[in-house]
C-alpha cells in the first residue's frame, strides 16, 4: 500500500488514515489509488465498518494542485474521474462507512466526507465545497442527496467556508466530538456486530442506493471536459493564497 495511506486494522474495524500532512491530505493520483486499492482489498466477510481519517491538522484540503505546472486539462480530469470513482465506491460500501473530520475538509475531501454514512467532526471544523468555483460538478448530486437540494445549493454558492455549526444544522455533520474522544468511538465499534452478514449487507446497500452514479459521473466530465480546465483551476488557486496574505 502507498505510503499516503495508513491502515490499521482492530476487531471488524479498518480505518484507512490520509497521511501526507505536509500537502493537508491533499489528493494527488497516488493516494486517491491507494484508497481505492485499500477499499478493493477489504474482506466483506471480517469487516463491519470503515473509518475515514486524515493525519496531521486537518482531514483533507481537496485536490493537491503542487505539481500544476506538469499538469493539463487532461490529466486533471483524469484525477477528477478518479475521485468521483472513489466517491462512489464509499458511498455504495456494504460496511458501514465512518468520517472522522477535524479543522478542515475542503473540496474533494469534503465530498469524501459527505460520502460516508456517519458522519462525526471535531468541534470549529470548516467544509466548503469550491469545484463549482473552477466550473466542476464533483459531487454536487451527492451533497443533495445527503443535505437536501436548497441546503446544497447554498453550500454551493458559500464564498466563506460552512461553519460545524451550519454542517450541524444541516445535517453534513451528525456528530460533534472533540478529537480525543474519538478512540473511545472507534473502540466502540471495534466491538460492534451488525445483524447483516456480507450478503444481505451488499443487497442492503443496493437498496438504499438511489443509482446516480452515472448521472453524477457524466455531470462530472460533461464539466470538466470544457477546455481550460487547468487555468481555471489555476486561477482559482491564486485567488486562494491571494485572499490568504490580506
Amino acid at each position: 500500500m502507498s505510503d499516503a495511506i495508513a491502515k490499521r486494522v482492530a476487531g471488524r474495524v479498518v480505518e484507512l488514515r490520509l497521511n501526507r500532512p505536509a500537502a493537508g491530505n491533499g489528493f494527488d493520483l497516488a493516494m486517491v489509488n491507494a484508497l481505492l486499492d485499500a477499499l478493493d482489498g477489504i474482506d466483506a466477510e471480517a469487516c463491519d465498518t470503515i473509518v475515514f481519517r486524515g493525519e496531521g491538522k486537518g482531514f483533507c484540503g481537496g485536490l493537491d494542485l503542487s505539481e500544476m505546472a506538469s499538469e493539463s486539462d487532461a490529466t486533471l480530469l483524469y484525477r477528477l474521474v478518479r475521485i468521483e470513482q472513489l466517491l462512489q465506491k464509499v458511498a455504495s460500501m456494504p460496511q458501514e462507512t465512518v468520517a472522522l473530520g477535524h479543522r478542515f475538509a475542503f473540496g474533494a475531501g469534503a465530498d469524501l466526507f459527505a460520502a460516508c454514512r456517519q458522519r462525526i467532526a471535531a468541534p470549529g471544523t470548516k467544509f466548503a465545497f469550491p469545484g463549482v468555483r473552477f466550473g466542476i460538478a464533483l459531487g454536487t448530486g451527492r451533497l443533495a442527496r445527503r443535505v437536501g437540494p436548497d441546503a446544497a445549493r447554498r453550500m454551493l454558492a458559500a464564498t466563506a467556508p460552512i461553519t460545524m455549526e451550519h454542517a450541524l444544522e444541516t445535517g453534513l455533520v451528525q456528530t460533534e466530538a472533540a478529537v480525543e474522544d474519538w478512540p473511545a468511538c472507534v473502540a466502540e465499534m471495534e466491538t460492534a456486530t451488525s445483524s447483516l452478514d456480507a450478503r444481505m449487507a451488499q443487497v442492503v446497500a443496493e437498496r438504499l442506493d438511489p443509482g446516480k452514479d452515472d448521472e453524477d459521473m457524466a455531470a462530472l466530465v460533461r464539466t470538466g471536459a470544457e477546455p481550460g480546465l487547468k487555468d481555471r483551476i489555476a486561477n482559482y488557486a491564486a485567488a486562494v493564497a491571494a485572499a490568504r496574505k490580506k
